[in-house]
């Protein structure tokens, strides 16, 4: 089942006179339960990709459909609304409110999507778990190391069961060690949730990873492989 299919996709920038073409006509299928890496230089598009994904953006033109539904016609609300179901998100920087505990960061998409106490409640803990951080609930960030915090906030992208997680450099701040154990987490989860994860990247810690690594350069897919080397479509 396709998760995301971007079709003749463009993204053009306009500062005053200048255009910059992000994405040059971008043709990407992603289907449930992949684990894959966008890969390439800085400027290559793939964040922008990221967020079209993401309906964080649209597209100058061309169609974005994100489970099932077309979203270039949706306005903000209405991607939101679709966000909040349907996709999680883990960033660079953690994006943890400082003032919450661990529990409670974790637990603030649940409280958005109207969840009960109780269901708020065996759900956090279960996904605590999950990453390792239960002993470390009623902490707050700052109580926390880079990969701690991480690791919460993979633990809160999965919160409300969405179909899709996108990460933008999720290993950017960590060093090896905490970055290695934030992709093993990742990959866990991936396999037991059965979640699709979409991530942008230039770490070969977090493209090794993957079972699919989509290459950009200047806003085109340069090229498209799996884990074993081949190219898509190849037998």
């Amino acid at each position: 089942m396709e998760v995301a299919k971007l079709t003749d996709v463009t993204r053009i920038y306009k500062v005053g006179q200048v255009e910059t073409r992000a994405l040059n006509g971008i043709n990407l299928t992603i289907e449930s339960g992949e684990f894959t890496s966008l890969v390439g230089p800085s400027g290559s598009g793939k964040t922008t990709l990221l967020q079209l994904i993401g309906c964080l953006d649209q597209p100058t033109s061309g169609s974005v459909v994100i489970n099932g539904k077309e979203t270039t016609g949706l306005n903000r609300n209405q991607r939101a609304d679709l966000r909040k179901g349907t996709i999680g998100f883990v960033f660079q920087f953690f994006a943890l409110i400082p003032t919450l505990t661990a529990y409670e960061n974790v637990e603030m998409p649940l409280l958005l999507n109207g969840k009960s106490a109780a269901e708020r409640r065996k759900r956090v803990m279960e996904l605590l778990e999950a990453v390792g951080m239960a002993d470390r609930a009623n902490n707050r960030p700052d109580q926390l190391s880079g990969g701690q915090q991480q690791r919460v906030a993979v633990a809160r992208a999965l919160a409300t069961n969405p179909k899709l997680i996108l990460a933008d450099e999720p290993t950017a701040n960590l060093d090896t060690e905490n970055g290695e154990q934030v992709m093993e987490i990742m990959k866990k989860l991936n396999k037991e949730t059965g979640a699709t994860f979409v991530f942008a990247t230039h770490d070969p810690r977090v493209i090794k990873y993957a079972n699919r690594v989509v290459t950009l350069q200047d806003g085109l897919i340069l090229k498209d492989s799996q884990a074993n080397g081949k190219q898509r479509g190849d037998q």
